[in-house]
């Protein structure tokens, strides 16, 4: 290496990958981020994916974008603002500004820093760097669009094919900056384009030139060294919130001995649940793509009664059309999940941003007396653990349980250690054993779950339906049968309780300010919480992961700390919710609806102030 080359050591670096969505930001942060986990480091990602399709080219709107944060410790979040930002063009730059850390490292393809496109991009000048107050920044200008139309100039393929490899020169230039492993990168490119020899050799040969003109640039491109996060020993893979729970799914069917089924309409961002379960044939897995997210939950309620593990995935406005059929699933007790991963609502809305906009529809949104159990996922990779516990509990108890993600947790990405199947949990079905005492709604003393009696078994013929009936199954319109049946279902929901854990706090258990969160919020909350902690602040952090029914300890963890602060992504639902459940406290509430994550910086702001009242 040149005695020239600036060397910068750090604990941990945020990047952000940002152009047009043509331009294979997403591939390019992904396999960036996959060749950090790797070598070691802890990371965790953001894609950021712009609301409409296609749009028009140069301009904000169609930017698409990919944070990673990786490091030497422990990663939470994907980073408040990015340390370098690689823009394919002005547009980019213009996008991303605001999530650039002070003195932070632009690369920017100069070839595309034309008139037109500043134009496309709205900036009134030529000089868009000092129309944002970028002055203070280290920029880089290369040649991308140039030097990789150079490096392919001899391989006969078209401009649009050869523009198509922009990203890889990029990628090599900052693999190149933080000494990330080419080799995974470039085992990828060869299984990705096997069928294409001639595209994967040109892929591979621009990331090699990106690679090289680093090399050759020492002088004024600065490297970074990153050290591998000291980790608990044992398997691990980079995944992906919506993976790890179809996942989770798998797991939960194969402990259960059930077949899985799940039936679904493609929604963003929930699709890959459903893309992910339906590349499983090889395990039993039954996947119907349905025409509508009311024929999805059909099937799903369809097939619990035939006797699967049924699933049903959708996000925001799906879950509203599902609702009907939901209300069906808790009145004939029926085992099913609902996995709904969240955006930015109402009706259309944002919907490649993440909110925490359903908890509320989660909770209440069925006509009548309708409970039913309520999960949240708090990271990516735990996203698998929840899938597994929400079937859990709805085959073992045989209620409906919604579980809740968010476009954020879907995916963002993190290292999984991969667990053995011997450690997970048993589940155990309430499949219905004698036939002599069966009662279609006879139920267990303890839980008052009803047995599940499976079409085709001898002896067990039954009837239930949406209608409301007495324990044998008939329809009935008693009124005394009614308030019953209700107050029957309800306390069964209620009793869940006895299978989840006890709520924890992180840090000291009282304190001057507990801060409460639940579900994708955890990764921010904690960095906040623990970087007012080293300042020798009283702060505590209780994230809730089981919403319905609550922790039983919730109460008496509240009543340790002067002053509640509720944060979550949106108007303050879960604040509301807790007024209902915990009425004894007053909670201050901390809320944000623009379709991004809090940042670390804006939390502790809130946090201070709220110290200093």
């Amino acid at each position: 290496m040149s005695k020239e080359t600036k060397v910068i050591e750090l604990e941990e670096v945020a990047i952000r990958f940002s152009g047009d969505s043509g331009d294979g930001m997403q591939l390019t942060g992904t396999l960036f981020s996959d060749a950090s986990a790797l070598i070691g480091n802890d990371i965790s990602t953001f894609p950021d994916y712009p609301s409409e399709i296609r749009a028009p080219q140069g301009t904000v709107g169609g930017v698409s974008g990919f944070q990673v944060q990786f490091g030497t410790r422990r990663v939470t979040t994907p980073g408040d603002y990015a340390h370098v930002l690689v823009a394919m063009n002005p547009a980019a730059v213009k996008a991303n500004a605001p999530f650039m850390r002070p003195g932070g490292t632009i690369i920017y393809d100069q070839d595309s820093f034309t008139e037109k496109n500043f134009e496309k991009a709205k900036f009134s000048t030529n000089d868009p760097f000092e129309e944002l107050n970028l002055d203070d920044y280290f920029k880089i200008p290369v040649p991308i669009t140039t030097l990789t139309r150079e490096t392919l100039k001899d391989f006969g393929l078209d401009n649009k094919s050869i523009l198509r490899s922009k990203n890889m020169f990029a990628l090599g230039l900052v693999s190149w900056m933080f000494d990330r492993p080419m080799d995974y990168i470039e085992r990828f490119i060869q299984n990705k384009f096997g069928k294409k020899p001639s595209v994967a050799e040109a892929n591979l040969k621009v990331l090699r030139s990106g690679w090289n003109y680093g090399m050759n640039m020492q002088h004024m491109t600065p490297r970074y060294i990153v050290h591998p996060a000291s980790i608990e020993h044992g398997v691990y893979r980079n995944i992906n919130g919506n993976l790890a729970t179809a996942w989770g799914l798998l797991a939960a069917a194969e402990k259960a001995n059930l077949e899985l089924f799940l039936g679904s309409y493609p929604i963003t961002p929930a699709t890959e649940v459903l893309q992910a379960l339906a590349a499983r044939r090889d395990l039993g897995v039954k996947t119907f793509q349905a025409e509508d997210e009311i024929a999805g939950i059909s099937t799903a309620i369809g097939a619990a009664f035939a006797g699967d593990l049924a699933v049903t995935s959708t996000s925001g406005p799906g879950l509203a059309l599902k609702s009907e059929a939901l209300g069906l699933s808790v009145m004939a007790e029926l085992p099913l999940v609902l996995v709904n991963v969240q955006r930015g609502g109402p009706s259309t809305g944002l919907p490649t941003k993440t909110e925490q906009s359903d908890l509320l529809q989660a909770l209440y949104g069925r006509n009548g007396e309708s409970p039913v159990v309520v999960l949240a996922a708090s990271t990516p990779s735990d996203c698998f653990h929840y899938a597994f516990q929400s079937a859990k509990i709805a085959l073992e108890r045989m209620v409906p349980v919604v579980l809740l993600t968010d476009g954020f947790l879907g995916n963002g990405s993190e290292p999984w250690k991969i667990p053995k199947m011997a450690d997970m949990p048993v589940i155990t079905p309430r499949i219905a054993k004698n036939a002599a005492k069966y009662k279609p709604y006879g139920r267990d003393e303890k839980t008052l779950a009803r047995e599940w009696a499976i079409p085709g078994m001898d002896g067990f013929q039954h009837r239930i339906g949406g209608l409301e009936k007495d324990e044998m199954g008939n329809v009935s319109h008693d009124p005394e049968n009614h308030q019953r049946m209700v107050d029957i279902r309800a306390e069964k929901v209620r009793r869940v309780v006895d299978m989840i854990p006890e709520l924890e706090v992180c840090g000291e258990q009282k304190g001057d300010l507990l801060v409460v969160g639940w579900g994708g919020t955890f990764g921010h909350l904690e960095s906040a919480v623990r970087e007012m902690r080293s300042l020798d602040h009283k702060v505590s952090l209780a994230h809730f992961n089981y919403i319905n029914p609550l922790p039983a300890n919730t109460h008496e963890v509240f009543s340790r700390f002067k002053k509640i602060v509720v944060c979550e992504l949106n108007m303050g639902q879960f604040a509301s919710y807790l007024r209902d459940k915990e009425p004894d406290f007053k909670y201050e509430q901390f809320n944000k609806l623009k379709g991004l994550p809090f940042t670390v910086h804006e939390l502790c702001e809130k946090f201070e102030k709220l110290l200093e009242e």
